[in-house]
């Protein structure tokens, strides 16, 4: 080889040394107690290397070794923890900064600001529940935003008019129908899209509405079938719960709310094994204080909502009339003992909030609360960890999401404190890290606060 060749294969070779070393990037975190998100129990004074998206080794601080050139984070003295999923959210139309909700605020720039809140509470992923419309949605669902939780989407839900989204801004968005062909039409329009779930409302709103019958809620999920799309219902009665589990139902979006489940809809849940259900605790469970509730004054709050919505929060909240307290109370009560129930059935629990369903539900915090509530009703924080990331990650087919293992997607969260002692530690966020890259969580800070 003459000596020119030699020169230019020389500099070629640096070349790609260069590339490669600006595209790989290599770190180790050790001494962290390690919450792996399979069930099992944590590793203390942990070591884990994420190489550039990746978890690529996972174990004990001494045993992991760095890869060359990796750079090293001590974490002594903190917990991580798998970043969470929620099952069940309402995007785009809460204007966080104002509590506005409206089909204006249906854009990407606040779609985008959702997802990103999400991210600052430590969520890797959501889904919209039906009430998503035009392309956008689909389209988001494809990208993925340094800072931002990932989308998914069932697209538009199915309802009888009037009785889907309970408030103006959404309450048309649904497909609407009232016979046999249109609920098989709303589905085949969707097809295309391959939403993440076909999403039903079977509720009367407390008798004030009509609601899907049998023959065409059962005539959706048999359409849905068809095109191997799997289904989930809105549901408030313990009749409606039954036939929907005859029809084939996947998942619940609530519990059971107006009675108390019987062995009837445990034979059923039996029957009908992987059925899935997102309790949605926390509507009911921040409303149980009779003065001032104590979860106004959370800092992980008053860090992303600004104080005017803090003050209406506190508006809403406060001094609630004692007939009020006492109904919440007893639904809370109620919701508790069928939750209990359908684990013994056998049901999986996962992680949804409901986030956004009206403007006190503030996108992110709310999601997070969520967790807390779970505890609150029974589970323990073992189980609830679970339940937010690897089973919601499952739920939502989102196999590289919900643990801290090798070959997974690095997305996890950094706490200050333990969440095996107190769930509500699952607050004390120190870091996140979405896809291997730490979120700019004082930048989020400063735009929302500002």
């Amino acid at each position: 080889m003459s000596a020119l060749k030699l020169l230019i294969a020389t500099l070629i070779l640096l070349c790609s040394f260069v590339a490669w070393g600006q595209t790989h990037k290599a770190t180790l975190f050790e001494g962290a107690r390690l919450i792996m998100g399979d069930g099992g129990a944590p590793i203390e004074s942990s070591a884990f290397v994420v190489e550039n998206d990746r978890f690529t080794s996972v174990g004990r601080k001494g045993e992991i070794q760095a890869p060359p050139g990796a750079a090293r984070i001590d974490l002594t003295g903190k917990t991580v923890i798998p970043a969470l999923v929620d099952v069940h959210s309402h995007f785009g139309f809460l204007n966080q900064l104002d509590g506005s909700m409206s089909k204006a605020n249906f854009n990407r720039e606040n779609l985008l600001d959702h997802l990103k809140r999400y991210a600052y509470h430590g969520f890797a992923a959501s889904i919209s529940m039906g009430t998503d419309f035009g392309d956008l949605p689909y389209q988001l669902r494809e990208e993925v935003h340094p800072g931002a939780a990932l989308f998914r989407t069932v697209g538009r839900g199915l309802a009888w008019p009037g009785s889907g989204p309970n408030d103006a801004a959404r309450n048309d968005v649904p497909y609407v129908v009232t016979t046999v062909e249109q609920a098989r039409q709303a589905v085949r329009d969707l097809a295309p899209h391959r939403p993440d779930f076909v999403k039903i409302w079977v509720d009367d709103r407390n008798h004030t509405q009509k609601k899907l019958t049998p023959e065409l809620y059962g005539a959706a999920v048999d359409e849905a079938h068809k095109y191997n799309l799997r289904t989930i219902a809105h549901v408030f009665d313990l009749e409606d719960a039954k036939g929907l589990l005859r029809a084939g139902i996947e998942g619940f979006t609530h519990l059971v709310r107006d009675k108390e489940i019987d062995d009837e809809f445990l034979q059923l849940l039996r029957q009908h094994p992987g059925v899935f259900v997102t309790p949605n605790l926390g509507v009911t469970s921040r409303s149980m204080e009779s003065g001032r509730p104590a979860w106004l004054d959370d800092p992980l709050l008053h860090e992303t909502i600004p104080p005017g919505e803090i003050k209406r929060l506190e508006n809403q909240f406060s001094n609630r009339k004692p007939e009020v307290l006492a109904n919440t109370r007893r639904s809370w009560d109620l919701q508790v003992r069928n939750l209990q129930k359908i684990r013994e059935g056998g049901a999986r629990v996962v992680l949804g909030s409901d986030s956004a369903g009206d403007p006190s539900r503030t996108m992110g915090w709310h999601a997070i609360w969520e967790v807390d509530a779970l505890a609150k009703a029974g589970m323990k924080p073992s189980e609830v960890i679970l339940a937010s990331t690897r089973l919601a990650a499952e739920t939502l087919k989102l196999d590289q999401l919900g643990m801290v293992a090798p070959g997974k997607s690095a997305d996890f969260v950094v706490l200050n404190a333990n969440p095996l002692e107190n769930i509500a530690n699952t607050r004390k966020i120190y870091k996140v890290y979405l896809r291997g890259e730490e979120v700019d969580r004082a930048g989020m800070r400063r735009e929302w606060t500002k």
